[in-house]
């Protein structure tokens, strides 16, 4: 059975679907807030470094190990759930990951020291780290490949607005009252979320008439043994292996080696989360009517250029790391946007949200591979400052490269794909 026949409303013809219903646009609102909460445990450990490391005298390599324990945690329960993911309806998969990662979330909230909170980043891991592909595979589900750049656009505005409100709010909560809070005010909007979801989203439910592994293990092994998806994993695991190398210590390095003070952190995220939600929903349309892989070529090439200058920078005015980090985030969201959106095209109907459950385990453990491996390749001298950064520069460009030419193969793939369903 074609993915056309499955999906005959949402694969309609592009002149009769142009625009988003009443309730796609609500459900793009609610997985893109989803995706908010998601992103925004993740992305605050980054910031929180400079607090989290002298508040419980832990050392870079701690560190590093507790933001790649959610990532190694993630990956793993992903591969776990893969066989699973396509068996439930997608609604109830949503709430029974989202109630887990809110109760890690928690844990981490009320960590009196650094091994609960190593656990409380592993109990997030192994629940949210499979939300992402859950929303991936319902998006692939209910919007055709002509509107998945836009929707890919809306719903990635959630990494640009947890720069926006979630960072900064959670820097002032932490700066004034304590880091438990942050922890605090994600449980207590994830709460909210969960509650929207349990009421306002129509079951998900159309993949299970196309099902015919019955056992979990088969179906596991039937996605993962597609031979049509290994270029696919692959490529994921490279986006992944060098976004997460510069993210964790961001923020250290952006305090003793650019001479940022730690109270203007908020301001660099404010400014560049702002700039993001522009260009996400930018991106996404450019996406869908220039080409999603000339949008990755574009913005692969900004991306190298801008990780080259951040990683060399010396001290610098709070003006000139705000505009470096604009541009890099708008070479992250050119990358990232096209990116998920072409490869949402490459798995059947029946095996999606495998797919996106193994894709999200590969991206979780190769990020958590590349935050290990920044962390044994930097060290912190006595003053706070981070020496050999710029080799983790040097090893990200390598990998946008790498992806680069791996993308041109996985778009042809997609168009052998989607003009085989058009005839």
């Amino acid at each position: 059975m074609t993915e056309q026949t499955v999906a005959a409303p949402i694969d309609a013809p592009r002149e009769s679907q142009q625009g988003f219903t009443r309730y796609q646009s609500l459900l793009i609102a609610l997985l893109a807030f989803t995706q908010f909460t998601i992103i925004l445990d993740f992305v605050i450990m980054s910031p929180l470094g400079a607090i989290l490391m002298p508040a419980l005298n832990i050392t870079p390599a701690q560190f590093g190990v507790a933001v790649s324990a959610y990532a190694f945690s993630a990956g793993i329960s992903g591969i776990l759930a893969a066989g699973f993911a396509d068996r439930f309806d997608r609604k109830r998969l949503l709430l029974f990951f989202y109630v887990g990662f809110t109760l890690g979330t928690l844990l981490c909230a009320v960590a009196p020291n650094y091994h609960v909170l190593l656990l409380g980043r592993i109990v997030t891991g192994v629940f949210g780290g499979v939300i992402g592909s859950i929303v991936l595979a319902i998006t692939t589900d209910l919007f055709a490949l002509h509107l998945r750049g836009r929707v890919m656009g809306f719903v990635q505005t959630a990494f640009a607005a947890s720069q926006v409100l979630g960072v900064p709010a959670g820097l002032y909560l932490a700066n004034h009252w304590s880091w438990h809070i942050c922890f605090v005010a994600i449980v207590g909007i994830s709460i909210i979320a969960i509650i929207v979801i349990a009421f306002a989203m129509q079951p998900v439910d159309g993949h299970l008439k196309l099902q015919h592994d019955s056992n979990p293990f088969r179906h596991l092994i039937a996605t993962v043994g597609e031979r049509r998806y290994t270029l696919a994993f692959g490529v994921t695991t490279l986006l992944a292996t060098g976004g997460y190398m510069l993210m964790p210590f961001g923020s250290a390095y952006t305090v003793h080696n650019l001479g940022i003070d730690i109270t203007h952190l908020p301001t660099i995220y404010l400014v560049s989360g702002l700039f993001s939600i522009v260009t996400g929903p930018m991106v996404g349309r450019a996406s869908d009517r220039f080409g999603k892989y000339p949008m990755f070529v574009f913005g692969s090439i900004v991306s190298i250029i801008m990780v080259l200058i951040y990683t060399h920078l010396g001290p610098s005015t709070l003006l000139t790391v705000i505009v470096v980090n604009v541009l890099m985030f708008v070479g992250i969201f050119s990358r990232m946007i096209p990116s998920q959106a072409l490869i949402s095209a490459i798995p059947d109907a029946s095996q999606r949200g495998a797919f996106s459950a193994v894709s999200a385990s590969l991206q979780q453990l190769s990020g958590g591979l590349g935050s290990v491996l920044a962390a044994a390749i930097i060290a912190e001298q006595a003053d706070g400052t981070l020496i050999r950064f710029d080799w983790l520069g040097y090893i990200v460009i390598a990998t946008a490269i790498v992806s680069v030419v791996a993308m041109y193969f996985v778009q042809k793939a997609v168009a052998r794909r989607t003009g085989t369903l058009v005839a």
